[in-house]
């Protein structure tokens, strides 16, 4: 593995979970990390801006005394999701925040800045982008970034078109660093799957969506519970940019999955309001194609305990073949 020490070494299984927007908070973030997976949240997530202090506040010191009083056990490393979009303003004050309590991993979005880059580096921390395809996967790493999470199809929230195997094979014959892989991988044979083709990390979302530290509706984790891949819709309708929805969300906002119109990619917007003002979508919700594999709402430790075992015996079964 190409991660640091530092943060493989409090990994209970190579999971980084993903920043879920609305959904991640601090109660989440902080049992994923005590479960042995890096939690991580959109700093957007928390409005207003003073909200930020506030969670990075109770994020940093729950962990360090988990720490202190679990040191054969320490706590996996977080990280905080930075859209660097130019209509996100509130980038600069909430880089200045993930300074003032050294956040270790900062995951950037929506555009690769060596400003930002330089920034993390400053205090520190480590920077991993997401990307879509292999020309933005160069794109990031020219400007500084450590890491990179491909991002393939059937993932949650801003995904890709591209095969896991067509985007990993495309990254790795060039960069040798961290990089983690999303896209449907929800159970702990995907998780080695992933390593197999030569993540460091599987990157998991929409497994969380459904436990009960998330900030979500409970028809809305009902809902993952009861769909399956084919329930998926890709759209860039409700942000501008092309996702994966819950066709059963759409239908019950009174639209037709099977006929949504496009939309401009100018209607991005990540600023102070954010699309999360347009009440109009407040109740379409993401998720990707890997729900298959969730069947109940638990506990994010329960899911990550599950997650580990199912990785713990798919190792077994592959070496006994």
């Amino acid at each position: 593995m190409s991660l640091p020490v530092e943060i493989r070494s409090r990994l209970r299984l190579p999971v980084m979970c993903s920043p879920l927007f609305i959904i991640s908070n601090p109660d989440l973030v902080i049992a994923q990390c005590q479960a042995g997976a890096i939690g991580s949240f959109p700093s957007l997530n928390a409005r207003p801006l003073s909200q930020l202090d506030e969670w990075l506040n109770r994020i940093t010191e729950e962990l360090a005394a988990w720490d202190r009083d679990h040191p054969d056990q320490p706590a996996a490393p977080f990280a905080v999701n930075q859209i660097v979009h130019r209509s996100n303003d509130r980038l600069e004050k909430d880089l200045e925040l993930c300074e003032k309590y050294k956040v270790p991993m900062v995951i950037t979005s929506l555009g690769a800045r060596e400003d930002v880059n330089q920034a993390v580096h400053g205090w520190g921390g480590m920077v991993m982008h997401d990307v879509i395809n292999n020309r933005f996967a160069h794109k990031a790493i020219e400007k500084g970034a450590d890491g990179l999470i491909a991002v393939a199809a059937g993932a949650g929230g801003h995904a890709g078109q591209l095969s896991p195997f067509a985007l990993m094979q495309e990254i790795r014959s060039w960069f040798d660093g961290p990089l983690a892989l999303s896209g449907s991988i929800a159970s702990g044979p995907s998780v080695l799957a992933a390593e197999a083709m030569g993540a460091d990390l599987a990157y998991i979302g929409s497994l969380f969506i459904a436990t009960q530290e998330a900030n979500a509706d409970a028809a809305y984790k009902q809902m993952i519970v009861d769909s399956n891949a084919s329930d998926i819709v890709y759209s860039n309708l409700f942000t501008g940019v092309h996702g994966n929805y819950l066709a059963p969300s759409i239908v019950k906002a009174g639209m037709d999955p099977a006929n949504l119109p496009e939309s401009d990619p100018s209607a991005m917007n990540f600023g102070s309001g954010g699309n999360s003002d347009k009440k109009a979508w407040k109740d379409i919700w993401g998720c990707g194609q890997g729900i298959g594999a969730v069947d109940a709402v638990q506990s994010a430790s329960d899911a990550i305990a599950k997650l580990s075992e199912e990785y713990q015996q798919a190792r077994r079964a592959l070496n006994a073949a």
